[in-house]
């Protein structure tokens, strides 16, 4: 995609220069030593290597969740995003009150039941089998997802900013995609098998604050070149800086009703069902409400970092000055692809403009073009060091959730005496394993419109059930453990069900080129909206969960003690009050107040 319009750009110019690998090389340094000093540390324990022995501190805890959370996807993704749809997808950016939902309403339950996983949980409340089914789904979603777009994402910034970088193996021509994509599972890998949560959770720390300098010095810089904000907003225009009137297709309108364009003869030439717009605000409103809480409340990627804490109060903490960090990505990430676009759009960078001009796909790299084409010697490294830092922070992060769920919730149900040295060495292998299968998947991602919008699809369709089981769960005792397991399987057959309609497209597989015969069954499942699509997967949800447990018998409250709202216990209750005080309500308070000003600065 970018690597033959980069390398053409590109030849006459070296991206990094020695100011720059100097940078780099002092960041990794740094790396190593952090990951020397927690490998010399670590103990041969499944609590040390996946929960770092439930003794992370709250600025550890927070810190890793957004570097966990701020990976490939983020950067890359949000950035393209942003210099093709606007700031529309910041209303994902803009959940960080979904992490106040996780510290004040899931953090209790987690807290008291000690687990290690989600799926863990979700048995205690219902059944071993939905444990299972969450289990298989979630590392379904890692790889297909997180994994492989954070490997795709690493391709994308070494094709941009290296790509005289090649390697001739038997006449065969490996580009530096490949090179990159490869280079970036090896360094992150190798750390996390051999460190565990403690490795990723320390590492994070640090790559966090790499990340914002690098991705503030790149922003600040882009609208001193531009000229600042207000020339910015000119000529971006209106709709871009909009979240609730995002760009439409061209030639089309903004409308709910189906357009359909005749022939003379009447024969239909085109038709487009309800789904004309990028980003809907009826979609934006409930469907990205409906990931941001499955993401941050109840995936394994994300919790188990505050599952890593030694106690409530921790893990509450934790997860609000995670809050306060995600605050940091509209500005970071999403911004720099809007300035991107508007120095194109104005000419004041050549080289940008001509290596945007060469590619119809240039877009999707807007981040890395910019450090290329914008940024002086010295600081170009470091953001170049920033941008591998969230690499390397998120595909960690996953590696580490993987792991742990197939190791914790499969391996050890299935050799219940294994020792505590043979579940660590099978968390190693099946990082191992999951980084390969991931990579067989780049091809589908490659193909895609949009890395973030890929991201946000897959999640789209496999997201609601998890949110529906959690939040139902907790909340409405009466909704029992077949409820949940029927909620589950439905959900996730629909759900799957539209992966495999849209692949052979995403793909571009033979015959498929061009989708679906128009007006057939499969090029409507195929065109509507996959936001409409996922709040459809989340009502289905819903209502089979209710249905199903009012049609059978009422769960056992003993079993279900302490793991609702109704069923907690005056102890539980006492000791959840005694966790916060006013310096907690204080953070949450500016939190929101942040996220308010926010919404109505990009509300037209």
């Amino acid at each position: 995609m970018l690597a033959a319009a980069t390398a053409a750009s590109g030849a006459a110019k070296t991206t990094l220069g020695a100011l720059d690998w100097v940078a780099i090389a002092l960041y990794f340094a740094i790396l190593l030593g952090v990951a020397t000093w927690v490998v010399r540390r670590r103990k041969d324990n499944a609590a040390d290597y996946f929960l770092a022995g439930r003794n992370l501190g709250w600025w550890v805890i927070g810190a890793s969740i957004f570097a966990s959370n701020i990976g490939s996807e983020h950067i890359v993704g949000l950035a393209g995003s942003g210099a093709k749809d606007g700031v529309a997808l910041a209303h994902y950016e803009l959940h960080a009150w979904c992490l106040l939902v996780l510290a004040w309403v899931f953090v209790p339950f987690y807290a008291r039941s000690l687990v290690f996983t989600m799926p863990e949980f979700l048995e205690r409340r219902f059944c071993t089998q939905s444990r299972y089914v969450l289990s298989i789904v979630s590392l379904i979603t890692f790889i297909v997802s997180k994994i492989a777009v954070g490997i795709f994402a690493g391709g994308v910034v070494f094709a941009t900013l290296l790509p005289e970088i090649q390697i001739n193996l038997g006449g065969h021509v490996i580009d530096s995609f490949w090179i990159g994509s490869v280079s970036v599972i090896i360094l992150t890998g190798l750390y996390t098998m051999l460190g565990g949560m403690r490795a990723v959770a320390y590492n994070d720390a640090v790559q966090v604050v790499v990340l914002i300098v690098g991705s503030a010095l790149l922003t600040i810089y882009g609208l001193v070149q531009l000229g600042g904000w207000q020339i910015l907003k000119e000529l971006c225009g209106s709709e871009m800086f909009n979240l609730w009137k995002p760009l439409v297709p061209a030639g089309q309108t903004a409308t709910w009703a189906p357009i359909i364009e005749r022939a003379a003869d009447g024969q239909i030439v085109k038709q487009a069902w309800y789904f004309n717009q990028n980003f809907p605000w009826l979609g934006m409103a409930i469907c990205a409400p409906v990931i941001g809480l499955w993401y941050w409340c109840t995936d394994q990627y994300i919790v188990q970092r505050a599952l890593g804490a030694p106690n409530e109060k921790v893990a509450r903490q934790g997860s609000i000055f995670a809050a306060f960090l995600k605050l940091f990505p509209v500005y970071l990430f999403i911004i720099p692809g809007l300035i991107c676009f508007a120095l194109v759009k104005s000419g004041k960078v050549p080289g940008l403009s001509e290596a945007w001009n060469a590619d119809p796909n240039a877009a999707q790299g807007a981040f890395p073009l910019m450090v290329k084409y914008l940024l002086p010697e010295g600081l170009r490294g470091i953001v170049v060091a920033g941008l591998l830092s969230a690499l390397m922070g998120s595909l960690a992060g996953v590696f580490n959730a993987c792991s742990t769920l197939f190791t914790v919730d499969i391996y050890e149900k299935l050799r219940p005496k294994a020792s505590q040295h043979e579940i660590v060495r099978m968390g190693r292998i099946a990082t191992a394993v999951m980084v390969l299968i991931a990579m067989a998947w780049i091809p589908v991602v490659k193909g895609a419109s949009g890395l973030y919008n890929y991201l946000q699809s897959i999640q789209g369709y496999l997201a609601p059930p998890i949110f529906v089981v959690f939040f139902f769960g907790v909340f409405w005792k009466r909704l029992n453990a077949k409820g949940c397991l029927w909620a589950m399987v439905v959900g996730f057959v629909v759900g799957l069900f539209r992966m495999l309609v849209d692949t052979p497209v995403t793909m571009k597989l033979a015959g498929f080129e061009h989708g679906y015969t128009q007006g057939s069954f499969f090029w409507i499942i195929n065109n509507i909206n996959f936001q409409y699509f996922s709040i459809l997967i989340t009502l289905i949800s819903a209502v089979v969960m209710i249905v199903v447990s009012y049609l059978t018998t009422p769960p056992d409250e003993n079993q279900i003690k302490g793991l609702t709202f109704a069923t907690a216990t005056a102890d539980d209750k006492a000791k959840t009050r005694a966790s916060w005080g006013a310096k907690e309500v204080l953070a949450s308070c500016v939190v929101m107040v942040f996220i308010i000003g926010a919404y109505i600065y990009f509300t037209g």
